[in-house]
């Protein structure tokens, strides 16, 4: 793996993690335990997860290694997934509560992980993963992986002590949204390219452009409808 492309994931990661629900999420852990038990608690469960994510992405990519462009399009449907819902308003909330676990660390642990679960950074993992497949590259792959998302999370919990708990998240979402499109474009292009169709190269870049401006439109409609009746039930 070369420096370009480690840095390329973990910078992905960085950006992908900013504003995600489980970076809010550590904001209102600092409330309940000291920032050594959450630090803790927060790198054992990244590495983890992301470990069995990319694990699991490189046994995808031996099992289609006759069919790399398999392995692509799925790659770039993930990218452009994310991008997607990195555009949309998330809905969810989260539950306080205090924590009925005594090893605070451990606490920590074990909310993290579960919430990561599904998350599209774990999807990233297994992404990235898949299209390196399993090699010595690998390592690497969970390695930026990880730095990445834990610097993120890091970042996040230096700005809930300084700035209490107010970041403007939305910037990073729209950064997440731009670098996901970006990766999804360039695996497109890597799939038309592998299957000998550079004829059609333009139609279907163009094409594919045309439905994820179409997709991005209708996110941004429903955003906005979702807005507007939230604000006509509280005046209600």
């Amino acid at each position: 793996m070369t420096l370009a492309t480690f840095l390329t994931i973990l910078l992905t990661f960085f950006v992908a993690e900013m504003g995600d629900k489980t970076q809010l999420m550590l904001f209102a852990l600092t409330a309940k335990y000291k920032i050594r038990s959450i630090v803790l608690g927060t790198a054992a469960a990244i590495l983890l997860i992301n470990g069995a994510s990319v694990c699991a992405g490189g046994l995808l990519n031996e099992f289609l290694k006759a069919h790399l462009w398999i392995v692509k399009l799925i790659a770039t449907l993930a990218f452009f997934y994310f991008s997607l819902t990195s555009l949309a308003k998330d809905a969810e909330e989260e539950t306080g509560g205090e924590s009925k676990i005594q090893f605070a660390a451990l606490a920590v642990f074990c909310i993290f992980f579960i919430a990561e679960m599904g998350d599209k950074t774990q999807l990233s993992a297994i992404t990235f993963g898949a299209t390196n497949g399993l090699n010595a590259g690998l390592f690497f792959v969970w390695l930026a992986a990880s730095v990445g998302f834990f610097a993120a999370d890091m970042l996040g919990l230096a700005l809930a002590f300084i700035l209490h708990g107010k970041t403007p998240d939305a910037l990073f979402k729209l950064l997440a949204f731009a670098v996901f499109a970006a990766f999804g474009f360039i695996n497109l292009h890597m799939v038309v390219t592998s299957l000998g169709a550079r004829a059609h190269l333009v139609p279907v870049m163009a094409g594919a452009a045309v439905v994820f401006a179409v997709l991005c439109i209708v996110i941004l409609l429903k955003n906005r409808y979702t807005a507007c009746h939230g604000r006509t039930e509280t005046t209600d």
